[in-house]
């Protein structure tokens, strides 16, 4: 339970700090044009973004990876994190102990 919440705020810090990122560089250059989750993970790790479109493409399913994958590799890195987090959080949220 605590290493998914401690998971969760690190995934939700990751995707602010890629926000603050974005509104650096759209303050620099005058343009908002956020980075994509799949450039950001290019720039991060080329080889791993190769080696996992490999093992989904032939050991799951090539269909999940083009029109699913792929699509989410387009969305918003910081938005993407930001969910993910808040989805890490919910599910291992704290839960209430009930006295009876």
């Amino acid at each position: 339970m605590i290493v998914g919440r401690l998971l969760g705020w690190l995934i939700v810090l990751s995707g602010i700090a890629v926000l603050a990122r974005d509104i650096m560089v759209g303050v620099q250059t005058g343009v908002w044009a956020p980075i994509a989750l799949g450039q950001l993970w290019f720039d991060i790790d080329r080889s791993s973004l190769n080696l996992v479109q490999a093992v989904v493409q032939r050991y799951i399913s090539p269909v999940l990876w083009d029109p699913v994958i792929v699509g989410l590799l387009y969305c918003w890195a910081f938005l993407v994190l930001l969910i993910l987090g808040a989805i890490f959080l919910s599910i291992f949220r704290r839960r209430q102990r009930r006295l009876f």
